[in-house]
């Protein structure tokens, strides 16, 4: 049995996916706050259990019986720690074959404020004795949805991570790798730093969002003070901000640039490049 946590979100609901065209569905089951957002799930023969990163009885029981668990990080920042830690123990309780487990990219050397909380997690799981496979993806190209839309609407990408690569892909991709380590063999104890084949900038994302739109776009590099004042004069919150900022403080000192090819070999393909993705966000 496969058990997937946060299976109706944006990741999980392409992880089930991808292993229904694997996997019986009655060898999958989802662990979700609320069973009502799965129920296309259910019809379709997926157990549906309830289960809370906050509540350890509910994961206890969302876990008996399972060969394998894939733990998709909670997206409660600066609460993720006590909450993967409870998926850790719940697992090792079930006794459990395999948990995945999907991390950042160079986590144990990332500057970044989100390495951290993943940097602890890997290491409980590693504490744990439980078996274990990592998967550090690079950010989703996705996550530029909403800048990229402002973009074109104002006709300027501001950010202060200058000349700095992303080395991005899409959900589709790390959902894809996910799937192949839930369903192959030989990914016990390994850990996957997966990024995107070809990293790119803020002023080539600029020059992709003019090709396809045929409107200009540029990117305005401003210093990161004044990012953040910009960023706060716009309504997001001073804390928020910050993240933001230091996003585009990594990525100008190459925290997200360049991968290794390991998605690509997971996935068996090429990574989605970042014109098809752009284009994707455009249309929708």
């Amino acid at each position: 049995m496969i058990v997937v946590t946060g299976a109706t979100g944006q990741l999980g609901q392409l992880v089930v996916e991808g292993l229904l065209e694997k996997v019986p569905a009655t060898e999958i089951a989802v662990a979700v706050r609320n069973p009502a957002k799965a129920a296309g799930l259910a019809a379709r023969g997926v157990q549906v259990r309830t289960a809370d990163y906050t509540d350890p009885a509910s994961l206890a029981a969302a876990f008996a019986g399972a060969d394998k668990v894939l733990l998709i990080s909670s997206n409660a920042v600066g609460e993720r720690v006590e909450q993967h830690l409870a998926v850790v123990a719940a697992a090792k309780h079930a006794g459990v074959g395999q948990l995945v487990y999907t991390s950042v990219l160079r986590a144990d050397t990332s500057t970044l404020s989100v390495a951290g909380e993943h940097t602890a997690t890997e290491q409980a799981i590693r504490a744990s004795g439980v078996p274990f496979t990592i998967l550090r993806n690079s950010w989703y190209t996705e996550n530029y949805a909403l800048p990229i839309a402002q973009a074109v609407e104002s006709g300027s990408y501001l950010g202060s991570a200058g000349e700095g690569r992303v080395a991005s892909a899409t959900r589709a991709d790390y959902a894809d790798a996910a799937v192949a380590v839930l369903t192959g063999d030989g990914h016990l104890g390994k850990v996957y730093e997966l990024a995107g084949d070809a990293d790119w900038s803020f002023p080539e994302l600029a020059a992709e969002l003019t090709r396809a739109t045929g409107s200009q776009v540029s990117y305005q590099n401003v210093p990161a003070g004044q990012h953040h004042e910009i960023l706060v004069g716009a309504g997001v919150p001073a804390g928020f901000a910050d993240v933001l900022v230091g996003y585009d403080r990594g990525i100008a000192g190459g925290q997200l640039a360049g991968g290794a090819g390991a998605l690509r070999t997971l996935i068996g393909r090429p990574t989605t490049p970042l014109a098809e993705t752009v284009a994707a966000i455009l249309k929708d």
